[in-house]
């Protein structure tokens, strides 16, 4: 009885936790959160001069952006930004494909057809992502003709669509099995289940472990730097030799994944809200 009176003088705004007004704790943690912050940078600071090393942080806008008399020029590190996001886009969008088809492949009544997906999921999950990548840029793209950028695509969408599969299947089993006796009910045939029926109750299962896997994608993305593609990591590889600004260098380069993801998240997690008010 305590504990529901305390919780409900919280909610009118009288003292919370540690005394202090519930309408002040998200403010309390950004505070905690940016001492943290804070504590590691000092840290970091103190054991790089301790190493002799002295941040040159002035020389980093440069491979940002520079301004010209002809206007804007965007640097190294943004150009590579933009071949990561479109190795990404490229990539998620085949590696749903790929899922999807693994999917139906596998809950198909053909045993050929489960047989196939099994090996596929085996293969590809069990194997490094860096292997993958090797074995498809030097021994299947000199057959078929194929450049770097779509080495990488392939090597990626065949990764994260073997995950996606799973996450797919498992979002699709989710759904009560009465769902799918009522939509047989109604005459629907199969595809008009998955569609209409099984699909839109599934998708709100899915989409947390999509997301997760769409992170994975944009994270796993900076390995093909390793086939001469001039992503953003392979930038900041070739901007490193060249100055040897590797702490600066590398700091922006994970800000900026760190930003991409932190971006994607969010947008995922709106959907996620909406889709749950509507079915509410």
């Amino acid at each position: 009885m305590l504990r529901v009176n305390n919780t409900c003088k919280g909610l009118k705004g009288e003292k919370g936790v540690f005394g202090f007004p519930w309408r002040l704790k998200p403010l309390i943690d950004v505070a905690k959160f940016m001492l943290l912050g804070a504590v590691l940078i000092y840290l970091i600071t103190l054991a790089t001069q301790r190493a002799g090393y002295y941040w040159q942080w002035y020389r980093i806008p440069r491979y940002l952006f520079t301004v010209t008399d002809d206007g804007l020029r965007l640097g190294p590190l943004l150009t590579g930004l933009f071949v990561t996001l479109k190795i990404t886009a490229v990539s998620m969008f085949l590696a749903f494909a790929f899922g999807l088809i693994c999917v139906l492949m596998r809950l198909s009544g053909s045993f050929c057809a489960r047989a196939l997906s099994r090996v596929y999921l085996e293969l590809i999950r069990n194997t490094p992502l860096l292997i993958q990548i090797f074995l498809i840029y030097f021994v299947i793209a000199p057959i078929f003709d194929m450049g770097s950028f779509s080495s990488a695509v392939i090597a990626l969408s065949l990764f994260e669509g073997a995950y996606i599969s799973e996450i797919l299947r498992a979002g699709i089993l989710s759904v009560p099995k009465g769902q799918w006796e009522a939509g047989y009910s109604l005459g629907l045939r199969e595809s008009d289940v998955y569609m209409h029926v099984v699909g839109p109750q599934a998708v709100k299962n899915m989409l947390p472990g999509l997301t997760g896997q769409a992170v994975s994608l944009i994270k796993d993305s900076a390995l093909v730097s390793t086939i001469a593609i001039y992503d953003l990591t392979m930038q900041g590889q070739a901007i490193v030799a060249e100055t040897f600004l590797a702490f600066e260098i590398w700091f922006v380069v994970a800000l900026i994944y760190l930003a991409m993801t932190l971006s994607l998240s969010s947008v995922m997690h709106v959907m996620e809200k909406r889709m749950g008010r509507s079915s509410a």
